[in-house]
């Protein structure tokens, strides 16, 4: 029996987690192009599982001081709140500037803004066999996501976009066609996985934000993997466990974050198909992909 309409919601063509959402979030979504945009926002764009927490922290961490020294006790839920998913009632419009949002949306449900004023984009992209594996994981684990009994039916989930997010192909491609209409910069997870320091510096110098070496090297160290493990300002532990629910004890938002974890879970039949739809699917596409933490 399929019960995805328990767990999914379908607005003007894309599936939103249906217990986070309430009548004010889809009509705010619906009138995104009337949100009062600032010229120094900037909106984390990601599909899910793809390094949205890392990128909340970061821009945290360059944005905050209170936030790289812990001396403001503020979640990053709260310093960049999810603009479709407000589940804590922020007041947006009373947010100081600079403003900062998450946000998974389709490039035709965020504000659009104005040609002289057009806030800054990052959008974060990841292989999509380690988000596909992440979004099985965290399915399984999580009781307001429709989990699934085998992996090889999550697959076919995830191809169909019968999940949150609706289709990765869909989101990634159509993000990149529409660029243009938006001030973006799009980045790797990969990539910022493999130089962070890079990655950090490449942010700051899109943000306009110039930051003296030693806060550089503060944001760095607080941003990787395991340190961020051990934050609770920045895991998101507390909200999935309070908020969101577990079906087991491995209900953590932060799990590997590796590169290549894919190879552990699909079989070579399953990898095989996959690669057949994804060359189908992403011909000509020319942002560049990284399958295993070796690759240069």
């Amino acid at each position: 029996m399929d019960n995805t309409e328990e767990y999914l919601l379908e607005f003007k063509g894309y599936n939103f987690e249906r217990s986070l959402v309430k009548i004010h979030i889809v009509e705010s979504v619906e009138s995104a192009d009337d949100f009062e945009i600032r010229d120094d926002d900037v909106f984390i764009i990601t599909y899910s599982k793809s390094g949205t927490i890392w990128t909340q922290q970061i821009l945290s961490l360059i944005y905050f001081e209170g936030h790289r020294n812990r001396t403001e006790d503020i979640k990053t839920i709260d310093r960049a709140p999810f603009f479709e998913y407000n589940t804590h009632n922020l007041d947006f419009i009373k947010m100081p500037s600079p403003r900062l949002f998450a946000s998974h949306l389709p490039y035709y449900l965020v504000p659009k803004g104005t040609k002289k004023l057009k806030y800054k984009i990052l959008y974060i992209y990841r292989n999509p066999k380690d988000v596909l594996v992440s979004f099985f994981r965290f399915s399984n684990c999580v009781a307001i996501l429709k989990n699934s009994d085998t992996f090889e039916n999550y697959i076919k989930m995830f191809l169909d976009g019968k999940v949150v997010g609706s289709r990765w192909f869909d989101h990634i491609k159509r993000w990149y066609e529409h660029r243009h209409d938006f001030n973006i910069q799009s980045m790797s997870y990969e990539d910022m996985k493999k130089d962070l320091r890079s990655a950090v510096l490449k942010i700051c110098r899109f943000l306009e934000k110039e930051l003296s070496e030693e806060v550089v090297d503060t944001v760095v160290k607080q941003a990787t993997f395991q340190n961020m493990k051990t934050n609770p300002q920045a895991n998101y532990n507390d909200i999935v466990k309070q908020e969101m629910g577990v079906r087991n004890t491995e209900g953590n938002f932060l799990r590997k974050g590796t590169i290549g974890d894919w190879k552990h879970h699909f079989t070579v039949e399953q990898n095989e198909r996959f690669e057949k739809i994804f060359q189908r699917e992403m011909k000509d596409f020319p942002l560049k992909f990284i399958w295993d933490i070796n690759e240069e």
